[in-house]
């Protein structure tokens, strides 16, 4: 495990941000879109992940339209309300308190509110970083990368004391999945969408890009949140999303 020092301070914190609903067409599960917000004792804010365009907050049906989002599911719920400057609002935060962004990888809702952050290092793995363009969805190349500070993870990577960066591959080619450890839950470990819902363990990431990489890297994810005795946050768990703790709220 490499160790870097992105972060002073520990995790005491962790809140879970609602940047809205999707349903997919294939079995029409309706997911959460989520992110997360990880302060430190050192009063350090860690965004991880950034949510829809914002543009789908203000014309849903267009901006599906304009990136053929209407292939793959249906935007059900994504308002000012659930944009990053709304969901940090919850949490005492403006877009300018973050000091560091993690991007788990570069799909069109986690990828989205990326550039609202110019004042904060983007986290993100080789991988990801190395594509002309985010992955955004299917063919669709609609963004560019910000001109900010990228920090580019090569293996998996302690950033601070207690929160730790794993490369979980298969979902997307730089797919990364966090562990943390928190005071009172203790290990808490954000799949990401290395793994969105249980299931597709069983099924055998059979609609992934890299099947075999996202089966070796589920089977690592959970190994170790056995050994770890791990909270587990997966991506897009229907059953899960209902009972996550939302901000304000958060996990401690």
């Amino acid at each position: 495990m490499k160790t870097v020092s992105y972060i002073e301070g520990k995790p005491v914190s962790l809140a879970v941000l609602d940047f809205g609903l999707f349903r997919v067409h294939a079995g029409g599960r309706v997911i959460g879109i989520c992110g997360f917000l990880i302060r430190t004792d050192a009063g350090e804010a860690v965004l991880v992940d950034t949510g829809f365009p914002a543009k789908y907050a203000y014309d849903i049906a267009t901006s599906s339209a304009e990136d053929r989002l209407g292939e793959f599911g249906e935007v059900l719920e994504c308002t000012p309300d659930h944009l990053p400057a709304a969901q940090l609002g919850k949490c005492g935060l403006g877009l300018g308190d973050i000091d560091l962004v993690i991007l788990t990888h570069s799909h069109i809702d986690h990828v989205g509110g990326i550039a609202g952050f110019p004042q904060a290092p983007i986290v993100l793995s080789r991988a990801e970083h190395d594509l002309d363009k985010p992955l955004y969805w299917g063919d669709v190349r609609a963004m560019d990368w910000p001109d900010r500070e990228y920090r580019v993870i090569d293996e998996d990577t302690e950033i601070g004391p207690g929160l730790r960066l794993l490369l979980t591959p298969g979902h997307a080619p730089g797919q990364m999945s966090l562990m943390l450890e928190l005071p009172d839950t203790g290990p808490v470990l954000l799949t990401s969408d290395a793994i969105s819902r249980p299931a597709e363990i069983d099924e055998g990431f059979a609609g992934a890009p890299d099947p075999a990489a996202a089966r070796a890297s589920a089977a690592r994810l959970m190994a170790l949140a056995d050994e770890r005795d791990a909270f587990v946050i997966y991506g897009h768990w229907p059953e899960q999303w209902d009972t996550l703790r939302k901000a304000p709220g958060i996990y401690t």
